[in-house]
């Protein structure tokens, strides 16, 4: 028999809890915003070793004023390093815990479907006749193959 890696519950008040610790993290972060797929791919690309160009660069521009423009605010520029720095340790956090969430859905998910199949396997085993015939033509169902149309003939 499979092993059942995950065994819990989740009552709804724990839910509504988790939901709301969710909608405080958004309440503590209302600057946060929302991408579109064409304003992302617009973007220039940041990575692990642009953070050095950054800080480097912040470097000149603090060191430098006079060769940039006057509309150019090193100020901001920093705030958005700091903010990305903030961020960063944050975003780890809630990586770490997503890829949890993550794993112990497919688990759950896993452990169902093992269950389920040997529910199947089962009541296929009591044979046809019996008062599980309705159950097993709907269980068999997640089984049957799909046709596949012919495409129409061209004319």
């Amino acid at each position: 028999m499979q092993e059942n890696r995950v065994s819990a519950v989740l009552g709804e008040a724990e839910r509504q809890a988790v939901f709301a610790a969710i909608e405080t993290i958004r309440k503590k972060l209302p600057f946060l915003i929302d991408l579109t797929p064409e304003e992302r791919r617009a973007l220039p690309r940041y990575g692990d070793k642009s953070r050095g160009f950054i800080e480097q660069a912040l470097q000149v521009a603090e060191q430098n004023p006079g060769v940039l423009p006057s509309t150019f605010d090193v100020g901001e520029m920093r705030n958005d390093l700091e903010l990305l720095t903030a961020l960063s340790s944050v975003q780890t956090g809630l990586a770490q815990l997503m890829e949890l969430v993550d794993d112990t859905v497919l688990a759950a998910g896993s452990d169902a479907y093992a269950a389920a199949l040997i529910v199947y396997q089962f009541a296929r085993a009591a044979g046809k006749g019996s008062a599980l015939d309705a159950a097993l033509e709907g269980l068999a169902q997640h089984f049957a193959r799909k046709s596949r149309s012919k495409p129409a003939p061209k004319s």
